[in-house]
């Protein structure tokens, strides 16, 4: 045997195909490949075999928006036309809205002309009631019932909300009388307003709202009201009287301590000073619906010998 070398045979004559990339990815493959179920591939078949053939997909599609296009400009065209029709009746309703809301205003403008002079007119009519009825006493009836200004000695007592008074109530203030929130209510004015008259002011005052027998001091929100007018912080109380005796009259009563502790405890703040002058407007007109005089009731030295007065 010669020492020959051989060469080792293929032993594979068919050559196997090469392995897909995505092969680990048959069932996304499938999917891919078969996308349409085959109870729809079916039913196109049949209609394909009996003739039936549908517009390509191209076509449908830029039909369709075609359509769609055509309808949106219809309903532009169709808005615009109705908008171009509406405009001048919507014009005319403003303009006559407008008219309309200056109409109303004159009118208002007028009747509060009206109200403001015939309120002037009762008040020179209760004056001169006055004068007829209280003969020399008059100014002091006038005096008495708030009707004329005053101007005398007398205190200023500032009265302020908080630096940070919150704008809702809560807390013990509820119910003791007292705030959490820094904000003067209707019932710290009222226990001022009471203090004063009892320390011996003869006429109070409050942000220009003069206080008579039939004066109120309410709350209406967070707003304090005096006769039913909104007033607005800072409170300013004007009491006429011997001032510095008045002044520490009212520091010293329980109304004076109380104010002293919502300052204190709760930063409401306060200022009181004596002045050697001070002016009360006069009050609105007084309506008296009940107190009637009593007929004969002053003597001829001036005693009043009845109990009922006006």
């Amino acid at each position: 045997m010669c020492g020959m070398s051989q060469q080792r045979p293929d032993r594979s004559t068919i050559k196997k195909p090469a392995a897909r990339p995505d092969a680990s990815m048959s069932l996304l493959t499938n999917v891919m490949d078969h996308s349409l179920d085959d109870g729809y591939a079916e039913v196109a078949a049949r209609k394909s075999a009996a003739g039936v053939r549908g517009l390509p997909r191209t076509l449908r599609a830029k039909l369709g928006l075609a359509a769609g296009l055509v309808l949106a400009a219809v309903v532009v065209t169709v808005g615009a036309a109705q908008a171009r029709v509406s405009a001048p009746t919507l014009a005319k309703e403003h303009e006559e809205l407008v008219h309309r809301i200056q109409k109303g205003t004159g009118e208002a403008d007028e009747q509060q002309e009206r109200v403001d002079a015939l309120r002037d007119s009762v008040d020179a009519m209760q004056r001169e009631a006055l004068r007829r009825h209280g003969g020399d006493k008059a100014e002091l009836l006038a005096l008495l019932a708030g009707s004329t200004q005053v101007t005398g000695p007398g205190v200023k007592l500032v009265v302020d909300d908080a630096k940070e008074a919150a704008s809702s109530g809560g807390g013990p203030r509820e119910s003791s009388g007292f705030t959490d929130t820094g904000r003067v209510r209707d019932r710290d004015m009222q226990r001022v307003v009471n203090g004063l008259w009892g320390a011996g002011a003869e006429a109070i005052s409050v942000n220009g709202q003069r206080l008579t027998s039939l004066s109120a001091i309410r709350a209406a929100g967070d707003a304090i009201l005096v006769d039913n007018k909104p007033l607005v912080p800072p409170y300013t109380v004007l009491a006429v009287g011997d001032g510095q005796r008045l002044s520490t009259a009212f520091q010293d009563s329980a109304d004076g301590r109380y104010l002293h502790v919502l300052q204190e405890n709760y930063g409401v703040r306060t200022r009181i000073s004596a002045e050697s002058e001070v002016k009360l407007p006069p009050a609105p007109s007084l309506i008296v619906r009940t107190a009637q005089p009593q007929a004969g009731a002053a003597k001829a030295d001036g005693a009043d010998t009845g109990k009922g007065t006006s």
